[in-house]
């Protein structure tokens, strides 16, 4: 492409030149491919909202308990002891990311992104209802401040705040399960004020995401447009314009042909401009704020039908299929990502099936030391931490597996309640006899119910001399 098109890179499409903001009227998109985001976008939409409320054993299908440290992921009960599982779900979630965007380039933003969904499907969709398509909401917006512009413009963001303040609450009912949200929200304001406080205060943050930051937050402030640009090449899938096919470019006139008055297949509708979300011409090429949502696609193969002329000028392709029409393949990058893609799922999927339903620390007890007991008697204090991952209670005893001597718990037995953490104090008392001077190794079984769930081995100091 001639040189002199390289200078869209050089300013924004949000911004104009006095620096301030370009507000963006996309057209309303339609075709295939927002058909398929639609059902896509809508089914993500149903999960995010339901899913608080479905529950499995009893338990959420997900909640993330930050303030309790208790997360539930498909019923399943996780602590902080299992925080390395965590580890390894992240490791394996960037390596995704990473390989998605290298094969397919930012698809995820435009098709699943939450950002996007909410914008375009459910905020973008309000819009178009109550204002119209993009040239009435221009018309709209550079108009007198009347009535009737008071009221759409009134009845738009009530219904964007209400639909900010139920996306706030879904969250939360993320954070403290969907029984204890219902439960605050049946009761008077004021005994949870300051929890009322925090979530209005998010539900203006989503407002102002929503209704007025936009595609700023895709733009701008989301680091993951920044990584595409180290992680693409010319091999990856993108939405791409065929500007071999397309230039020169020509305004449509019926009877003729192109190719021999020297004009290529773009008619120079600039639909694929209209329709944009973040205000890009594709036509010059790939762009840091293209979220490749394909609505130039669907624009683009509208008046390519119209028109008689053959569709996907604008295509999901590779730079290299555009010049060189080479097909997708798997590159030496691609394969190596998916190898340790798979290994990083198969090692995540074995921690998370040998995961054990409970957990248990017992140590020294801080600030203490060995005791004489009686003649022939020495004894330790011990802490112990339980967890307990499952939906039933327990009552704890301890018994010495290793070792000659007994356990005596300083409360008389440790209840172990359902999905809870439980704490509690114990004394091993052995013989001098059966102890080495210093360090012994003993093992301690820990039994629920009179069944054994768990056992550990630590240290009992016996006599230094």
């Amino acid at each position: 492409m001639a040189e002199d098109t390289e200078a869209y890179r050089d300013k924004l499409p949000t911004i104009n030149e006095d620096g301030g903001r370009n507000w963006i009227y996309p057209k309303k998109p339609k075709g295939a491919f927002f058909t398929r985001r639609k059902i896509i976008s809508y089914g993500l939409l149903l999960l995010l909202f339901g899913m608080p409320h479905i529950t499995i054993n009893g338990l959420p299908m997900l909640m993330f308990n930050i303030i309790e440290r208790k997360f539930i992921i498909f019923g399943k009960i996780f602590w902080p002891q299992d925080f390395f599982i965590f580890a390894v779900a992240m490791i394996t979630g960037v390596i995704f990311i990473t390989l998605f965007t290298i094969v397919f380039g930012r698809i995820f933003c435009g098709w699943i992104c939450p950002q996007t969904i909410f914008m375009e499907m459910v905020f973008r969709r309000i819009e178009y209802f109550i204002e119209g398509d993009y040239k009435h909401q221009q018309k709209l917006n550079k108009g007198p401040w009347n009535i009737d512009k008071i009221f759409l413009k009134s009845v738009k963001h009530i219904a964007f705040f209400g639909i900010s303040f139920l996306i706030a609450n879904t969250f939360l009912a993320y954070i403290i399960g969907s029984d204890e949200l219902w439960n605050i929200q049946i009761v008077s304001p004021a005994q949870h004020i300051e929890g009322l406080i925090i979530i209005t205060i998010f539900s203006f943050v989503f407002y102002g995401v929503f209704a007025f930051m936009r595609e700023q937050v895709c733009t701008t402030i989301c680091p993951y447009g920044r990584l595409q640009g180290v992680l693409l090449d010319r091999k990856s899938i993108i939405v791409a314009y065929d500007y071999i096919r397309g230039e020169g470019r020509g305004k449509f006139s019926k009877n003729e042909e192109r190719k021999e008055v020297g004009k290529g297949d773009c008619i120079d509708c600039n639909q694929c401009v209209d329709v944009c979300p973040t205000g890009i011409d594709i036509r010059n090429g790939t762009q840091l704020e293209c979220v490749n949502c394909t609505a130039c696609i669907d624009a683009c193969n509208f008046m390519m039908e119209k028109t008689g002329l053959e569709k996907g000028l604008i295509r999901l392709d590779s730079e290299d299929g555009i010049k060189n029409s080479i097909p997708f393949s798997w590159t030496k990058r691609t394969i190596f990502y998916s190898a340790i893609l798979v290994l990083l799922m198969a090692f995540l999927s074995v921690l998370i099936i040998t995961r054990k339903d409970f957990d248990a620390t017992i140590t020294r007890a801080k600030g203490t030391i060995q005791k004489s007991v009686g003649a022939n008697g020495m004894s330790n204090i011990y802490d112990v931490t339980l967890i307990n991952k499952t939906t039933k209670d327990f009552v704890v005893t301890l018994k010495l597996l290793e070792g000659k001597g007994r356990i005596d718990v300083v409360r008389n037995q440790i209840d172990l309640k359902e999905q809870s953490e439980a704490k509690g104090k114990f004394v091993v008392t052995m013989d001098k006899g059966d102890i080495k001077h210093g360090k012994n190794k003993i093992t301690i079984g820990i039994y629920g119910d009179g069944e054994l769930i768990e056992k550990r081995t630590t240290i009992f100091m016996g006599p230094l001399l």
